[in-house]
């Protein structure tokens, strides 16, 4: 799980880096929070789906259901502090931060769950 944060917070660097120069200084709060927050609910997904790897079908996809609705709250949390603070959480950089560390820390999840 520590390679999944490792890169998470990479891919955070890298996101936020990107805003900056897209969108300017501003945007990198968004940017990078989101970033971080994915990080963190997808570290949260792999700790609840790592144990039940060897435990029966039924067990493992309720944990795995459990482990997605962790990275639900963070699109429910994008949309909160976009609609409450958007002079803070500019949307599209945001959104670029969440979206841009969530799908590649998706795809390489099967590594970590080994």
């Amino acid at each position: 799980m520590t390679r999944a944060v490792g890169l998470g917070v990479g891919l955070t660097v890298l996101v936020g880096v990107v805003a900056a120069v897209a969108w300017g200084g501003r945007a990198v709060v968004g940017a990078v929070g989101f970033g971080l927050l994915a990080t963190a609910v997808q570290a949260a997904g792999i700790a609840f789906v790592r144990p039940a790897l060897g435990a029966p079908l039924a067990m493992f996809m309720k944990r795995w259901g459990v482990g997605m609705a962790f990275r639900l709250t963070g699109v429910i949390a994008f949309a909160v502090a976009v609609a409450l603070r958007p002079d803070v959480f500019q949307p599209l950089p945001s959104a670029v931060g969440y979206v841009g560390v969530i799908v590649p820390l998706l795809f390489v999840e099967t590594r970590y769950l080994r």
